[in-house]
């Protein structure tokens, strides 16, 4: 496969989340095949993975629910080593989610669910399990991360991370003993809950955060500067239906516009893309190890865009023509809630 009209990617584009695991900083989501985002050709999204993995980004985020992924991600791994041999798979790093629904959290019940993941995602290991829990009113939570240190001790799991948890959930799971590496939340220049509790706590802790929503589902691109605020039908996505409803309850669509013409004015200056500046700002903040964009698979491919957030530094001038926008906006803590508050209201 031609590899040469990629971008090198620089040493600045990965990090060490835990021991023994550095990762792309931009990470591949496979939330876009779970189903809700259009078709997906199977055999096209797992050829397509080769030219991320060629381009350097070997990181992808995934979860059990998220339709066919965790079988994408095992399929690449066999085809991966049959073509280029079998310790290549070494070198990518898939990371997934356990999201039960609530009852019973037995030793058994857990097992059962983590070796169906291996057994997908054909590994031995999982690089990062990250476990999701619906309602905090059940402390059954707590029993379940027990378990699931109890089958990383045995090395069914490398490291444990979770995923939309609040910083008081979070820091009770830390007091329990228990040991996690990450914390997957919702972050972006549209919501940066985060920053009002989460982040010093992971500070503290040693504890990454891995950012979702960075672009916002798309919006947070040239693709929507100056254009009309999209009726539902032009929502295409799950992901630009969830994130609409974000930009409203930030500040709407006037503003999202005007955001987005500060963005280009960055952009224009740096000779990168809105979404570059979007993801540099968010990949900049405190505890971040990594943004998670949602690829395409088969589909498009942003890869160059992508390899440019690591080729320049947003500087005190852009970060307060951005601050300028946002000051003007609504507090999204005060109206949705901490980290994760809008998946059990």
């Amino acid at each position: 496969m031609e590899t040469d009209s990629f971008l090198p990617t620089p040493p600045s584009s990965r990090i060490q989340l835990a021991t023994e695991l550095q990762i792309c900083r931009a990470l591949n989501g496979m939330w876009q095949v779970s189903g809700a985002h259009g078709h997906i050709d199977p055999d096209k999204a797992v050829e397509s993975m080769f030219s991320y993995l060629d381009a350097g980004s070997t990181t992808w985020d995934l979860a059990d629910h998220y339709g066919p992924a965790e079988d994408f991600i095992g399929e690449f791994r066999r085809r991966l080593a049959d073509r280029r041999g079998g310790d290549t798979t070494a070198g990518i790093q898939a990371f997934t989610k356990w999201v039960p629904n609530l009852g019973p959290m037995d030793r058994n019940w857990v097992e059962e669910n983590i070796n169906k993941s291996l057994r997908r995602m054909d590994v031995e290991s999982l690089d990062l399990l990250q476990f999701h829990w619906w309602d905090y009113g059940d402390e059954r939570y707590l029993e379940a991360m027990g378990h699931l240190g109890e089958l990383r001790d045995e090395g069914k799991i490398r490291h444990l991370g979770l995923t939309n948890f609040d910083t008081q959930h979070l820091e009770k799971i830390v007091d329990e003993g228990h040991q996690v590496v990450s914390n997957q939340v919702q972050y972006s220049l549209i919501d940066r809950r985060p920053e009002i509790k989460m982040t010093q706590y992971c500070q503290g802790q040693g504890i990454h955060l891995l950012a979702y929503g960075t672009l916002a589902g798309g919006l947070l691109s040239d693709r929507y500067l100056g254009q009309p605020e999209p009726g539902r039908a032009a929502l295409t996505t799950a992901s630009l239906s969830k994130y609409k409803q974000m930009v409203d309850a930030w500040g709407g669509w006037d503003l999202l516009q005007e955001l987005l013409l500060a963005l280009k004015g960055i952009a224009d200056r740096h000779q990168v893309s809105i979404a570059d500046v979007a993801m540099r700002y968010i990949v900049d903040r405190p505890a971040v190890a990594g943004v998670i964009v949602g690829v395409r698979l088969g589909v498009a491919e942003h890869l160059e865009d992508n390899a440019q957030v690591f080729g320049f530094e947003l500087d005190p001038e852009d970060l307060d023509e951005i601050e300028s926008v946002l000051s003007r906006s609504r507090d999204l803590y005060q109206a949705i809630g901490d980290c994760g508050d809008e998946y059990r209201r």
